[in-house]
C-alpha cells in the first residue's frame, strides 16, 4: 500500500513538472540540431611556423588548478617533445563554420583561417575536404571558403533585425575541438558597437561560446542563421556570459562581395563623431541628449563636400533615427557607395535635411597630431590652462587652419575637470572658431560663469567635443 502511494506521489511529481517546464514556455531544441547540425562544419587550419626557443609555441590553457583537466593538461605540455632550434613546425587551431550552399561555400569568421597555409573542413558525417579562401574581411571578420563538393546540406539566413532582446537563440559549434556541440541562450542586446569595430552592429547573447565556437551559426528559433559567433568578451580565455555574433545580414553582403571581387566596399561620410551627453545637449541647446555629434570633417571626404558642418548632431540618417554615436557608423557602412543620402542634423536648435554623396572607406584617414613647439603662451589661469598659438609648420602638418596648442594643464581648474589635457588643440569654444591666443582669450571674458559651454579639441588623430563650466 505504502509503496504504492510513492509511485503515485512521484507519477503526480513528474507531471506537475512537465506541465510547469511547458507553461513555463522553455524551447525545444532538439529537432533544430537533428535538422540543421549536419550543414555545421569544423575547420581545422595548420600553419608553418618557426620555433625559435626549442618549443612549439603552445600556451596551457587557463583552467583553475585542482580540476582533473588542469592536471591532465599539464602532464600533456610536460611531456611534450622538445625541438631543436629555429626548427619549422605546424602550428594547429580549430574553428567553426557553416554551409551556405549546395556547391560548397561555407562562411566562417576571418581570424579562424588567418595564415592558414591547409583549410581543412569536417563534415558531421565524416568527410573531411580540403577548402580554399575565397576572401576574407578583417574589418567584418568574416571569411568566405570553396570546398568542391555538390548536395551538400546548407542553411538559410534570417533577419536579424527582427530579433528581439530576451529571445532565445541557439549555437552550435566546436568549442575546444567538441565537434557539433549545441549551447543555447538569450539575445542579451542588439546593435552593440565594440572599441575594436563600430561598423559592426554586433548581437550580444549569453549563449556559452567558448574558443573553437568562432565562425559557427547562431540560429533563431525558426532555424534560420541569424549571426556569426565571433567574439567573447573573457578574463580568464573561456566563457563568462558575454558573446558577440556578426549579423547574418551583413555577413551575406560581405560574402557576395568577396565571392564577385575579393574585396569589400562600405560606405564612408568622412567625420569623427561622439556621443551627446547631458551637459553637451545643455551646451547646444537641445532639450535632450541623443544623436551623433559631429566633431572634425575630414579634408577631402564626402562630408567636407556637402552642407555637414563640425557641432551638428546627426539625429537619422536616410529616415533611420540616430539615438546614439554608435548607430551612425554601420549605417553609413552599409549603404552604397557613391549614392546620395539623407542626413537630418540639428543645428543652433533647429532641425534640417542635408544630402551627402556616400564615399568608399579608405584604409588610412585620420592626419597625425602636432608637435610641441613653444611659442607665444597665454597668461596662466584661463580656464585653468595655458596655451600657445600654431606654428604655420604645424597648421600644414596636421591640416589644421585655425586653433591653439594647450602646453600646461593645472589640476583643479575647470579645464582638467572638462578633460582637457597637454599637447590638445583647441579649435572652437563656445560656437566660435579659435583662432588665436589673444582671441581664445577674448571668448573666456564673454561667458558666463556656471554655464555649460561645449569645446573643440583635437587629440591625436581625432577630434571631440568636451564640455567645460567657468
Amino acid at each position: 500500500m505504502i509503496v504504492r502511494q510513492l509511485f503515485a506521489s512521484w507519477l503526480l511529481i513528474g507531471s506537475l513538472l512537465t506541465f510547469s517546464a511547458q507553461a513555463a514556455g522553455l524551447p525545444e531544441f532538439a529537432e533544430l540540431v537533428e535538422q540543421k547540425g549536419p550543414a555545421v562544419v569544423n575547420i581545422s587550419t595548420t600553419q608553418k611556423k618557426s620555433n625559435g626557443n626549442g618549443h612549439p609555441r603552445l600556451n596551457m590553457p587557463d583552467i583553475p588548478e585542482g580540476s582533473p583537466f588542469h592536471d591532465f593538461f599539464e602532464k600533456f605540455f610536460k611531456e611534450m617533445p622538445q625541438q631543436s632550434p629555429d626548427k619549422e613546425f605546424n602550428a594547429r587551431s580549430l574553428g567553426s563554420g557553416f554551409l551556405i550552399s549546395a556547391d560548397g561555400y561555407v562562411l566562417t569568421s576571418a581570424h579562424v583561417v588567418e595564415g592558414a597555409d591547409e583549410i581543412l573542413v569536417r563534415l558531421t558525417d565524416r568527410r573531411e575536404l580540403l577548402a580554399t579562401v575565397v576572401g576574407a574581411d578583417k574589418r567584418s571578420d568574416v571569411a568566405l571558403l570553396k570546398v568542391e563538393a555538390s548536395g551538400l546540406p546548407y542553411l538559410k539566413p534570417g533577419k536579424p533585425d527582427d530579433l528581439k532582446v530576451g529571445e532565445w537563440v541557439l549555437a552550435i559549434g566546436s568549442p575546444f575541438g567538441f565537434e557539433n556541440s549545441a549551447t543555447a541562450g538569450i539575445v542579451s542586446a542588439k546593435g552593440r558597437s565594440l572599441p575594436n569595430e563600430n561598423y559592426i552592429p554586433f548581437i550580444q547573447t549569453d549563449v556559452a561560446i567558448n574558443p573553437g565556437n568562432s565562425g559557427g551559426p547562431l540560429f533563431n528559433m525558426d532555424g534560420e542563421v541569424v549571426g556569426i559567433n565571433a567574439q567573447i568578451y573573457s578574463r580568464s580565455g573561456g566563457y563568462m556570459g558575454l558573446a558577440f555574433s556578426v549579423p547574418i545580414d551583413l555577413a551575406m553582403q560581405v560574402a557576395e562581395q568577396l565571392k564577385n571581387g575579393g574585396h569589400v566596399k562600405r560606405g564612408w561620410l568622412g567625420i569623427t563623431i561622439q556621443n551627446v551627453s547631458r551637459d553637451m545637449a545643455e551646451a547646444l541647446d537641445m532639450n535632450k541628449p541623443y544623436g551623433a555629434l559631429v566633431a572634425h570633417i575630414m579634408a577631402d571626404s564626402p562630408a567636407s563636400r556637402s552642407d555637414l558642418r563640425v557641432q551638428d548632431v546627426i539625429v537619422a540618417f536616410n529616415d533611420v533615427p540616430v539615438k546614439r554615436s554608435s548607430d551612425l557608423p554601420f549605417l553609413v557602412g552599409r549603404t552604397p557607395v557613391d549614392t546620395d543620402a539623407k542626413v537630418t542634423i540639428i543645428r543652433a536648435g533647429n532641425r534640417q535635411d542635408l544630402t551627402v554623396n556616400i564615399g568608399e572607406l579608405p584604409e588610412d584617414q585620420l592626419a597625425e597630431g602636432p608637435s610641441e613647439k613653444t611659442e607665444k603662451e597665454a597668461p596662466a589661469g584661463v580656464l585653468g590652462m595655458t596655451t600657445r598659438d600654431l606654428s604655420d609648420e604645424e597648421k600644414k602638418a596636421t591640416e589644421l587652419e585655425h586653433g591653439v596648442l594647450v602646453t600646461a594643464v593645472e589640476a583643479s581648474g575647470p579645464a582638467a575637470q572638462a578633460g582637457i589635457r597637454q599637447g590638445d588643440v583647441i579649435l572652437m569654444l563656445a560656437k566660435q572658431k579659435v583662432t588665436s591666443v589673444e582671441q581664445l582669450t577674448g571668448i573666456v571674458r564673454e561667458l558666463k560663469e556656471g554655464k555649460s559651454v561645449a569645446v573643440l579639441v583635437k587629440r591625436g588623430k581625432g577630434s571631440q567635443f568636451l564640455v567645460i563650466k567657468p
